[in-house]
Parts: structure tokens; C-alpha cells; sequence
């Protein structure tokens, strides 16, 4: 029993459990602030101009239930026991799906941005050329290997 429970214990604090523990904690916070501007801040002005805010209510009956219809809105046709095709929450989940991916998407490629201009930096020159013999010598070399010369002590040094 001891031995289980001190695996699972180096399972539970490996880094990458943590870190994919703190992903998911992350992606479902971010999942709510999405949620909420799609349905509170962009889904009014499209409801504006197609002349509904919510389009969960868009249904189209295939099998009247009873009562008959016509239903003023979803819910209603369902606890009638009608069949219909909900479009509307369709929509809504669909919108919601393209404003995730492209927040991802800017999320993904500032960091890629940002990886990019870290990766640029020129990393120092590992090898140089002897002022004297003019072969290659390793950068922070002091004296040519080849001719023996002793070499500026700053020249191809890095700090």
C-alpha cells in the first residue's frame, strides 16, 4: 500500500501531470470568458441585425406533439413532445467554436512571435581564425594550437 501510494505520488508532481493540471484549469476559465463574450457582446449587435439576440429559439418542427404547434419556442415544442431540428443552438455553439479556435490562434502565434524573436539572436561563434597561421582555433582560445602564438585575451571571448 505504501508502495502505491508513493508512485502515485511521483506521478501526480511530475511536471508535465502539473503543468497539464494548470493547461485545463487555464482552458476551461478561458472556455467561460469566451462563452460570455459570445453570448454578451457578440451575439446582440448580430442579433440586432438579423432581428434576434439569441438564436437558440430557431427550430423547424418534423413532428407535432401535443399539443400541436405552432410552439413559441424550443422548450416548448420539446415538453410537447415535438421532434424538431434546434438550428438555432447550432448556430450559437458553432460561433462560439470559431471565436475559441481564432483566440487560440492569436494565443499560439504571439507565443510563436515571441519564441521566434528569442530564437533570432545570433549565438556567439564557436570557432575563430589565428591572426598568425590563420587557422581555425576554438573561439576562446588563448594560444593557436597550431603556431603557439598567444592570442588577445578579448578577441573571440564571450563575457
Amino acid at each position: 500500500m505504501n508502495t502505491i501510494l508513493k508512485e502515485f505520488k511521483e506521478f501526480a508532481l511530475k511536471g508535465n501531470v502539473v503543468d497539464m493540471a494548470v493547461g485545463i484549469i487555464i482552458g476551461a476559465a478561458f472556455g467561460s470568458i469566451v462563452k460570455s463574450m459570445v453570448s454578451d457582446i457578440i451575439m446582440p449587435p448580430i442579433g440586432l441585425l438579423v432581428g434576434k439576440a439569441d438564436f437558440s429559439d430557431l427550430f423547424i418542427i418534423l413532428k407535432n406533439g401535443m399539443p400541436a404547434g405552432p410552439y413559441t419556442n424550443a422548450d416548448a415544442a420539446s415538453k410537447a413532445g415535438a421532434v424538431a431540428i434546434r438550428y438555432g443552438v447550432f448556430i450559437n455553439q458553432l460561433v462560439s467554436f470559431l471565436l475559441v479556435a481564432f483566440s487560440v490562434f492569436l494565443l499560439v502565434k504571439g507565443i510563436n512571435t515571441l519564441r521566434k524573436e528569442e530564437e533570432e539572436k545570433p549565438a556567439p561563434p564557436e570557432t575563430r581564425e589565428c591572426p598568425y597561421c590563420l587557422s581555425t582555433i576554438p573561439a576562446r582560445a588563448l594560444r593557436c594550437p597550431q603556431c603557439t602564438s598567444e592570442l588577445s585575451r578579448t578577441a573571440g571571448r564571450t563575457p
